[in-house]
C-alpha cells in the first residue's frame, strides 16, 4: 500500500488479513495477485491461539504454549477470544492481563512473520471478527491489533471475508452462495450474491457462543461422568485433570472425523488416596452426535433464518461454502445436504478461508487487487436504535421501548435518520440512549451508551420534534447524532469511542503491561521451552527421599510409567505443603520444583521422568534441611 506523509514523501506500509481465530490463528497477504499465508519460521501456516508465560517469564504462543495447556495449565490460556470484550481481567502465570491483551500477543507473533517478509517499518492489519460480535468485541479485537503494533484501519466479517476469498477466483459467475462458518468458539452464517464482479452480502445472522469448543467440553463432561462412576472422583475439579480431558476430547472430536469409534485410554487421569484413577473406554461417532446435536441443529435453525431473511429458498443457494474446523464434523455436511440437496464444496481449506479473504480486502483497500474488478458490500448483523416510550398491551405507555433505526442485514455503509417527539410538556432535554438487537424492548437488547441533548424549548402547546441519524460504516463504527428541528440543536456522538471513557488512558496502561512482559524476555523459539528440563540446575544430593521407591525401568513394564506418575505427584503435592514453611526464596526453589515436574508429566519419555523425580527429591530434601 502506498502512502504519502505530510511532508509528501513517499512511504511504504504493508497491509495484512488477519484470522484472530479462537483455537487458531493466521496472516495472510497478496502476492503476485492473489492471497497467501505468510507461514512461522517454522513453516507453520496457522497457529493455535494459546500463549504461555514460561518459567522464565518468555512470551511463547503457539504449538508450544498449547502443549503447555495440561503441565502448566495456570501458566497458559487458551479460546481468548471467547472473552473479548469483557473488562475483567484474566489470571496468567500469576499476572493479571486484559483478554484484548493477551490477544494481542498472539498478534505480536504473527506480526513477527510480518516483520521477518516486510523488514521494520509500519504494517496495517485487516482483522476478522464474527459477523455476531458486539461493539465491544469489535472495539477490543481492533485494541489488540493496535497494542501488538499494527495500524488497524479495518474490521471485516468472518464469513464475508470467507466469501472474498471464494469470489476471487470465481468472478465471471452470477450466483448466490451460503457460507457456513462453525469455528472454535463462534457460528456465523452469511447469504452472498456475487453478480459481475459484486460481491454482495445479503443476510448474516449467528451465535458468538457455539463452537468447537463446546464440543470439547461435551466430550470432557461424558468422560468425567464415566470415571465419577468408577471413583467416585470428579476429575474436572482438579486444574490439571481438566486440562488433560479437554486436550483428550480435542483429539478424540478430530480422530470421530475419520474413525467411526475411537479407544480412550488414559492411565493417569487424576490421584485418590495415593493411587492413580484414570479410564479406558470407547467413544463412539454415533455418542459424539448425540451429544452436539442440539447445537448443530441450532446452526441449522440459523441457516434456515438467514435464507428467511435473503427471500431466498435452499434451491436458489448455487454453492454452500464450509469455513472454520469444526465443519470437518461428518454430521455438519450430512445436515447440509439434508437442506440444499447438494454437497459443500471441498476445494477450500476450511482452515485458511478467512485468513487468505481478509487478505483480499487488504488488497482492496491498498489497491493491489484494484485491477480485480472485486467490489464487496457487507451487511449490519444487527438492529440499533434507540429507547422509547411505547404502547405496552395496546393501552398504557411505558419507557424502555426499542425503536430501530437500521435494521439488521442492512447494507453498510449507510446513514439513517428518523424523527421522535419529546414525550411530556415543557421538557428541555433528551437521553438519547443506544441500543443493539432484535427485541422490542431494550432491556433484552445490548446497550451501546448514551448522550444527553440539551438545549430544547420548553413547550407546553406541543411536542418538540427531535430527529436521530445513525451512520454506521465499513469497520461496524457507529455514529449517532440528534437535533431539535426547531431550534438547530444539535449533538454527536461516535459510539465506538464514546463507549469506552478514558480509553487513552486504559490503551497507556495496557501497552505498559505488555511492554513489561516484552522487555523482561523476547519472544522465545519453539524449542527453548523443552530445553527448560536441562537448564534449571538443582543441588543433587546423595540420599533420597525414603518414602520414594522407583521401580527400575523396564521397556516392557507396562504399570512403569504409571508408578512414576504417582512418585511425581507426590513430590509435587510435597512440595505444595513446603511452600508454607518456607521463606521467600524457598518459596520460589519450590515452585521451581513444582514447575520441573508439571514439565516431566507431560513428557511421554519415561527415562526422562525418572531422572526428574531424582532431581525433584534432591531438591526438596535440601529445601527441609
Amino acid at each position: 500500500m502506498t502512502i504519502y506523509n505530510e511532508k509528501n514523501e513517499h512511504a511504504f506500509r504493508p497491509i495484512v488479513g488477519i484470522d484472530l481465530g479462537t483455537t487458531n490463528s493466521a496472516v495472510a497477504y497478496i502476492h503476485n495477485g492473489s492471497p497467501e499465508i505468510i507461514p512461522s519460521p517454522n513453516g507453520d501456516r496457522i497457529i493455535p491461539s494459546v500463549v504461555l508465560i514460561d518459567l522464565r517469564d518468555n512470551v511463547i504462543v503457539g504449538n508450544e504454549a498449547r502443549d503447555a495447556l495440561v503441565a502448566m495449565p495456570d501458566r497458559s490460556i487458551a479460546a481468548i477470544k471467547r472473552k473479548m470484550g469483557s473488562q475483567e481481567p484474566v489470571s496468567i502465570a500469576g499476572q493479571a492481563l486484559l483478554p484484548q491483551e493477551i490477544s494481542a500477543l498472539i498478534l505480536k507473533e504473527l506480526k513477527s512473520y510480518v516483520d521477518d517478509l516486510y523488514g521494520e517499518g509500519e504494517k496495517e492489519a485487516v482483522i476478522t471478527v464474527p459477523a455476531y460480535f458486539t461493539d465491544e468485541q469489535r472495539r477490543a479485537t481492533k485494541e489488540a491489533g493496535e497494542l501488538a503494533g499494527f495500524i488497524v484501519e479495518r474490521i471485516i466479517n468472518e464469513p464475508t471475508a470467507a466469501a472474498l476469498a471464494f469470489a476471487l477466483d470465481h468472478m465471471d459467475e452470477d450466483r448466490h452462495f451460503l457460507v457456513y462458518d462453525l469455528g472454535g468458539g463462534t457460528f456465523d452464517v452469511s447469504v452472498v450474491e456475487m453478480m459481475s464482479g459484486i460481491l454482495e452480502v445479503k443476510a448474516s445472522t449467528g451465535n458468538r457462543h457455539l463452537g468447537g469448543e463446546d464440543f470439547d467440553w461435551k466430550i470432557v463432561d461424558w468422560l468425567s461422568e464415566k470415571i465419577i462412576a468408577q471413583s467416585k472422583l470428579d476429575p474436572r475439579e482438579d486444574l490439571r485433570a481438566r486440562a488433560l480431558l479437554k486436550e483428550e476430547a480435542e483429539k478424540i472430536k478430530k480422530a470421530l472425523s475419520e474413525e467411526a469409534v475411537v479407544s480412550v485410554d488414559l492411565p493417569l487421569v487424576t490421584v485418590k488416596d495415593n493411587k492413580p484413577v484414570g479410564l479406558s473406554v470407547d467413544f463412539s461417532r454415533d455418542q459424539f452426535v448425540e451429544l452436539i446435536d442440539d447445537m448443530l441443529l441450532e446452526t441449522i435453525e440459523s441457516v434456515r433464518s438467514v435464507l428467511k431473511d435473503a427471500q431466498l429458498h435452499p434451491d436458489d443457494i448455487d454453492e454452500v461454502l464450509l469455513v472454520g474446523g469444526s465443519t470437518r464434523i461428518p454430521r455438519v455436511r450430512e445436515l447440509i445436504r439434508q437442506i440444499f440437496d447438494k454437497d459443500p464444496r471441498t476445494d477450500i481449506n476450511p482452515d485458511e478461508a478467512v485468513a487468505l479473504g481478509a487478505a483480499v480486502e487488504a488488497g482492496l483497500k491498498s489497491g493491489a487487487l484494484s485491477d480485480s474488478g472485486l467490489v464487496a458490500t457487507d451487511v449490519a448483523p444487527f438492529s440499533m436504535g434507540i429507547a422509547v416510550v411505547k404502547e405496552w398491551k395496546g393501552v398504557a405507555e411505558r419507557p424502555g421501548g426499542f425503536a430501530p433505526i437500521i435494521p439488521r442485514n442492512t447494507t453498510i455503509p449507510v446513514t439513517k435518520s428518523q424523527t421522535f417527539y419529546t414525550s411530556v410538556p415543557g421538557q428541555t432535554e433528551v437521553a438519547i440512549e443506544i441500543y443493539q438487537g432484535e427485541h422490542d424492548w431494550v432491556k433484552h437488547n445490548h446497550r451501546l451508551g448514551e448522550f444527553l441533548l440539551g438545549g430544547i424549548p420548553a413547550n407546553f402547546e406541543k411536542q418538540e420534534k427531535i430527529e436521530v441519524t445513525f451512520r454506521y460504516n465499513l469497520n461496524g463504527i457507529l455514529e449517532v447524532s440528534a437535533m431539535c428541528l426547531s431550534t438547530g440543536k444539535q449533538m454527536s456522538v461516535v459510539v465506538q469511542d464514546a463507549l469506552n471513557r478514558d480509553s487513552k488512558a486504559a490503551f497507556q496502561e495496557s501497552m505498559e503491561r505488555l511492554d513489561s512482559l516484552w522487555q523482561n524476555a523476547s519472544l522465545v523459539e519453539a524449542d527453548e521451552e523443552a530445553e527448560d528440563l536441562e537448564d534449571i540446575d538443582f543441588q543433587t544430593l546423595d540420599e533420597l527421599l525414603d518414602d520414594i521407591e522407583l521401580e527400575e525401568i523396564d521397556e516392557d513394564n507396562e504399570a512403569a510409567p504409571t508408578v512414576l506418575h504417582e512418585e511425581a505427584r507426590k513430590l509435587r503435592e510435597r512440595a505444595f505443603v513446603l511452600m508454607d514453611e518456607l521463606d521467600a526464596k524457598g518459596r520460589e526453589r519450590a515452585q521451581k520444583v513444582i514447575d520441573l515436574l508439571d514439565l516431566a508429566l507431560r513428557d511421554e519419555d519415561i527415562y526422562q521422568l525418572e531422572r526428574v523425580i531424582e532431581e525433584a527429591a534432591d531438591e526438596l530434601i535440601d529445601l527441609e534441611i
